[in-house]
This record gives structure tokens, C-alpha cells and sequence, in this order.
């Protein structure tokens, strides 16, 4: 080869052989979180990646699993809950039973069996930190593998509503996103803002959501400020029972967050 071709050849501009897998092409497909596995190739952890994988998930999945959960809370505007962990909530936050919950999921799903508690109830008076405890818990589930979105009532059934989901998703992708794909859903404010409305469409969405969840065994997680008669207000005493069932219920009693330290001089 001449010197003046040598100085044109450049390896990464060559043709490849059809089909053939080059560093290049390893290096973006792992940047768009690609499931290398599928093509043969062994997923090695990045350095200074702490997630705890059971054996089938791949360090690029998880990964697109931890970025769903961020994208959620970010979706609700709670981009500042998730430095929440259960080392940071109060005793009456009832951090314990949310660890050993998850812990309960986590060994389901290695198992890929169905969890014996199927629905988390934290329910408890307004700024008590309700939604600071299932955040929290959202973020160590992330953390340890789990696919987990965050989503409030009232805005799930928004989006449900023709032209309603953000970003151009249709309705249906609204529904497999949150009531298909997740591991673990965290419904916030169950009811919220709805006390009184007794309409078929909250009826129908909701009870599609929780019937359909508790179906594939998939479990979730349910934050209100509402008594057990405003909630059957809105969604009838069929659906709640089906709430109820297999259920934890989790009372978070405190004080109340939000009032100012020194009475405001109005």
C-alpha cells in the first residue's frame, strides 16, 4: 500500500462484513440501553454500579429501569423526593414495614411468583409525609431492580382521557406504561381531590387499573388522605373490597408538615 493510500485508510470508516459486530457498534447500542445479551455479548457492570441484579436482568436494563422511575417522579414534579431513603423517614413513617414489603417483591419476582401482599395502603392525614414514605420506597425498589412508576389518581385518569397523555402518548400507551409494564406502581392520592364524584369513567379506568394489575400479580402501592367511607364515595364498595384484599394497611399519623414553623402575620 502506498503512503498516500495508508493515509486515507481509516479502519472505522471501512466497510464491514454483513451482520458483523464492531466495538463501535457495542459502544452505541450500549449508550441506548440495548440488551447486549441478545447478541451474545456479556453486559459487564459499569464501575461504581451498586445495583443488586438477580441473575437474568442485564446492567443496560436496569439501568433503563432506574431512568423510568426518575422520569416519573419528574413527570409529577418530584424530582426532590427522590434522595429519599428508608433511613431517612420517621419511625411513624413506618420505614420497616415498607423494607420488609419490598423485601417480600423482590423475592417474588425472583421467584417469579406472585407477592402474598399484593396492595400497600399508606393512608394517613394531610403533610403527615405519606408520599415522602412511598417515594422513598420507589427509590429502593428502583434501586434493587424493579421497574417502578409513580403516578398521581387524578392525573393517571387525565391522561386516560382522549388526547390527554403528555408528550403525544395515546391513551393506550398511557395504560401499558402504567398498568402493563410496571413491577410496582405507586398510585399517590388515591381519590385525590375527587371526594363525592361518582362517575362510570373514574369507576371504569380505576377498576381496569387495580383488576388488571392484581390479575398478572403485579403489585401496587396506594397513598390517600381520605377515610375508607370517602374513598367508597368515589369508587364503590365493589372496588375497594378488591383494594382491600390482600392488602397492607399502613396508617402514617404525624405532624403536619406543611404548616409554617411561625404562624404567618396575615
Amino acid at each position: 500500500m502506498s503512503t498516500m493510500a495508508a493515509e486515507r485508510f481509516i479502519p472505522e470508516r471501512e466497510p464491514k462484513r454483513l451482520f458483523e459486530v464492531t466495538d463501535r457498534l457495542v459502544a452505541a447500542l450500549r449508550r441506548g440501553g440495548a440488551d447486549l445479551s441478545q447478541l451474545g455479548i456479556p453486559a459487564a457492570p459499569d464501575e461504581g454500579d451498586d445495583l443488586e441484579l438477580w441473575e437474568d436482568v442485564s446492567v443496560p436494563q436496569a439501568n433503563a429501569r432506574a431512568l423510568a422511575w426518575k422520569n416519573s417522579m419528574k413527570a409529577a414534579d418530584h424530582d426532590d423526593y427522590l434522595k429519599w431513603r428508608f433511613a431517612d423517614l420517621d419511625d411513624y413513617q413506618r420505614p420497616q414495614a415498607l423494607g420488609g414489603w419490598l423485601d417480600s417483591l423482590v423475592e417474588a419476582k425472583r421467584k417469579k411468583a406472585r407477592p402474598s401482599t399484593m396492595h400497600f395502603i399508606a393512608s394517613g392525614n394531610i403533610g403527615s409525609g405519606k408520599t415522602t414514605a412511598v417515594a422513598a420506597l420507589g427509590n429502593e425498589a428502583a434501586e434493587r431492580g424493579l421497574l417502578v412508576r409513580f403516578v398521581q389518581h387524578s392525573t393517571y385518569l387525565t391522561w386516560r382521557r382522549p388526547d390527554g397523555g403528555p408528550d403525544g402518548l395515546s391513551r393506550f400507551e398511557i395504560r401499558k406504561r402504567h398498568v402493563e409494564d410496571p413491577d410496582l406502581l405507586i398510585l399517590d392520592e388515591l381519590c385525590g381531590e375527587m371526594d363525592g364524584v361518582q362517575t362510570e369513567f373514574v369507576r371504569r379506568e380505576t377498576t381496569d387499573l387495580v383488576g388488571s394489575r392484581l390479575a398478572s400479580g403485579r403489585p401496587t402501592v396506594f397513598s390517600t388522605n381520605l377515610k375508607r367511607d370517602g374513598i367508597k364515595a368515589v369508587l364503590g364498595e365493589r372496588l375497594l373490597s378488591r383494594i382491600e384484599d390482600r392488602a397492607y394497611l399502613a396508617k402514617v399519623v404525624g405532624p403536619d408538615r406543611r404548616t409554617p414553623r411561625k404562624p404567618l402575620d396575615w
